[in-house]
Formats: C-alpha cells, structure tokens, sequence
C-alpha cells in the first residue's frame, strides 16, 4: 500500500513561566513563537497554564484573578502573532465561558489567520484544581490543513477514554500541555506512548519547566509515532523550542500494520461500562 506523505512540523515550546507574571510571559511567549516559526513550525503549543503560569499552592486564586484579568490581552496578542508568523497557536490559559467569574483549565486553539477556533477545557482536575476550576464535559477536534487536532490537557492523558474519544472523532495528532511534576515522570514516560499506540496516532506532550516554592516541573516533552515510540524527547530541565517533523502518512501505514482499531468490539465494552 502506498502512503502519501503529508509531513507536519511541530513547535514545542518548553517553556519556563514568571509565576503570576502575565505581561512578562506574554513578552516571552511571542519571541519563542517567533523562533518556532523561524525554524520551520506550523503549529505550536506551549504548555498548560503558561501565561499566569502553574503553580496552585503558591499563586492560589491569583491563578484566576490574573488569567481572567488579562484574557482579552491575552487573546489579542496571541491571535496578532497566529497572524503575524502564519501559524496555529495552541495556548493553554486560564478562560472564563459563559458564566461571570467560572474559570476553566482550557488551551484556547488560533488558526494561522489570528481567529480562534475554539478551546478545550480540560476534563480531569487535579489535586488543588478542583477548587479553582470548573472540569470540562467536551473533547472538540480542530480540523486545520496540518491535520485534524485533539487535546488533552495534562492529568487528562492518564484517562484512555479521552484519547479514545478523540480517535474516533478523527484525530490525528493529540497535544497535552502539561505542567507534570517530577514526583510523577514514570507516568510521563508511559502515558504518551501509550495513548499514541492504543489509538495509532501522534501524541505530543509538552511540559513546563520550573523549580520554585516547592514545585518542580521538569520538561522532558516528547513526541511520540502511531506505534507509541519516542521520535524526539527534549532535555529536563530546560527552556526549549524545539521543532519536529512529523508524517501524517504513517497513520494510515500502522493502522493497517496493527489492527486495534479495526479489531474494537464497543458493544461490548458498552454492556460493561453499564455495570
């Protein structure tokens, strides 16, 4: 079988916030989308929570006041430099929806024309979020010309029910901005390749870097082919952006190489989620 290549590159943006800072980060991200862009990327994706940046012990309910504060600035230089540079913005920030004062945990989705798509708020919360944030109910699929795009915000990975409902709405490659602390990076290391393998697309994860009050961050972002290997892990510890080149084809050549998707048998495992 012939696959034809539809190659994608990447921007993954190991970033390191100024806790409750949003101006200074704001600053930051732009030069770093600048320098994803210059190195060949049509989509980036910073990690979660990168504006006010993450830290629920330490900022507390600053996390909401700033990023509700400064969430039309926010989208207003974001959707400028989607504009200015010509690609896809994934931005995990702060947003308030449809009541006054109820934040959630979302990464917000520009086209390369400066719109915004829409967002996904994130559905599992952990620890300390859930007295700050409203869980999401959604799992949305941004279809662009780089491919069709899910996210999974950070706790949300550990869940293959959420990868699984974004394969079969369509996607072919799974963001998760993450903010993944040390204590945790065994689940790191398994989570990414293994949501990859299970639904035989792209994962990439990206995570912070940080080692303030207590909380340390350690980066290691990857990305990972539709077989669950690690094509390119990035350093702990540091600020990155680094760009990877992905092949959209290979989905379609590992779907027909292994069989899991094919081979699901959802009828039953609908009488079994009932019990």
């Amino acid at each position: 079988m012939k696959v034809l290549s539809k190659k994608v590159s990447i921007g993954i943006i190991q970033m390191e916030s100024h806790l409750g800072d949003v101006e200074a980060n704001l600053e930051k991200a732009v030069k770093m989308i600048k320098e994803a862009v210059e190195k060949g990327s049509n989509i980036v994706c910073f990690p979660e929570l990168f504006s006010t940046g993450y830290h629920l012990a330490y900022l507390k309910e600053k996390t909401n006041e700033l990023g509700m504060k400064y969430f039309d600035e926010t989208v207003e230089t974001l959707s400028g430099a989607a504009r200015k540079y010509g690609v896809y913005i994934i931005a995990p920030i702060v947003e308030e929806r449809e009541l006054n004062g109820v934040a959630y945990n979302s990464a917000l989705v520009f086209d390369k024309d400066g719109s915004l798509m829409g967002s996904m708020a994130k559905t599992h919360l952990w620890a300390l979020e859930r007295f700050y944030f409203k869980e999401g109910s959604e799992f949305p699929v941004f279809k662009t010309e780089h491919g069709n795009i899910g996210i999974a915000i950070c706790y949300d990975a550990g869940f293959p029910e959420v990868s699984r409902s974004l394969c079969l709405q369509g996607a072919d490659i799974v963001f998760v901005p993450s903010a993944w602390r040390i204590e945790d990076e065994d689940m790191w290391d398994l989570n990414l390749p293994q949501r990859a393998l299970e639904n035989l697309f792209f994962t990439v994860g990206v995570n912070a870097v940080n080692k303030k009050h207590d909380l340390h961050l350690f980066g290691k972002s990857k990305v990972c082919n539709p077989r669950g290997k690690i094509i390119k892990e990035l350093p702990s510890d540091q600020e990155v952006v680094e760009v990877v080149e992905i092949d959209l084809g290979d989905i379609a050549k590992y779907r027909t190489e292994i069989s899991y998707l094919r081979d699901r048998k959802p009828i039953i495992y609908n009488l079994l989620t009932d019990r």
